[in-house]
């Protein structure tokens, strides 16, 4: 698009960041999501929630109104609208508008059960901040190239889980309160995971001894997928360096939001170049 145009100079503001402009713009959005967050909360407060409906009503459709018109002019300004709205924050930013306008339509009291599915969705709003987090997009392109991992991890402890709670239901049986192989799959979980919650306690001599066992593994199990996403994170921080390159020296490992080659400390891109498009972060 044309850089004297109307799109460009609210696509440099909307998507990017290097732009006092632009910065306003995200830190203003940063304190309308969280005061909008602030705002739910109270409602669901017994004590301020009845007494202050029409305040915090009043301000939940302002704060619609403000992302919804945000989601407009992304939808506007981005050079593929098409790809913004199906993108994973495209999805959020629709979900975080989207529950105030639908409650209009199931005013009933029988829909009390939806519209309050339809409020609690609001809580997406806290996604939106994700955008803003630094270096967020590395975190997660990291997550994503360690599914596979995390996936036969995770395949592992259910396996795990799953003998481990046969094996106290047979030990302890119903009398001591493992009526069945799913409410011993649950407290293997539980045990795994934590030290229990005290509601199904083994009483025999062995399968105190599972419940010990079980304790030991969870210490274990839970530094697998820890070594596995930091492994991956700093795979992706060593590639996410290469990519800004110097364009005298033409040498990487610079920083994104560098502005001067650490080695020969020519500039490099500019500030409207280095803005990538929504779609491509």
């Amino acid at each position: 698009m044309p850089k004297s145009s109307l799109k460009h100079h609210l696509y440099v503001v909307i998507f990017g960041t290097h732009t006092p402009a632009g910065r306003a713009f995200d830190i203003a959005l940063i304190v309308a999501i969280l005061v909008s967050l602030v705002v739910f909360t109270l409602e669901s407060i017994p004590s301020i929630g009845p007494t202050w409906t029409k305040p915090l009503r009043y301000a939940e459709y302002a704060f619609t109104a403000i992302f919804t018109i945000e989601y407009l002019l992304r939808l506007y300004c981005s050079p593929k609208p098409k790809s913004y709205a199906t993108s994973f924050y495209g999805v959020i930013d629709l979900l975080a508008i989207l529950p105030t306008y639908i409650a209009f339509f199931f005013p009933s009291v029988a829909f009390m059960g939806v519209v309050r599915l339809l409020r609690v969705m609001r809580i997406f709003r806290v996604l939106k901040l994700v955008r803003y987090l630094q270096d967020s997009n590395i975190l997660l392109r990291s997550l994503l190239m360690a599914k596979r991992k995390i996936f036969i991890f995770f395949n592992t402890v259910a396996i795990l889980v799953t003998i481990l709670g046969s094996l106290i239901y047979v030990i302890e049986g119903p009398a001591n309160g493992f009526t069945s192989i799913p409410q011993s799959i649950y407290w293997a979980i539980v045990t795994i995971t934590t030290v229990g919650y005290g509601d199904l306690i083994p009483q025999t001599a062995l399968g105190k001894a599972v419940a010990s066992v079980t304790m030991l593994l969870g210490y274990s199990i839970l530094a697998v997928p820890t070594g596995i996403i930091t492994a991956e994170l700093n795979n992706e921080m060593k590639s996410h360096r290469t990519l800004v390159k110097c364009p005298n020296c033409s040498k990487a490992g610079h920083e994104s939001d560098a502005m001067h080659c650490k080695h020969c400390g020519s500039d490099l891109a500019e500030p409207d170049q280095r803005v990538a498009s929504f779609e491509e972060k």
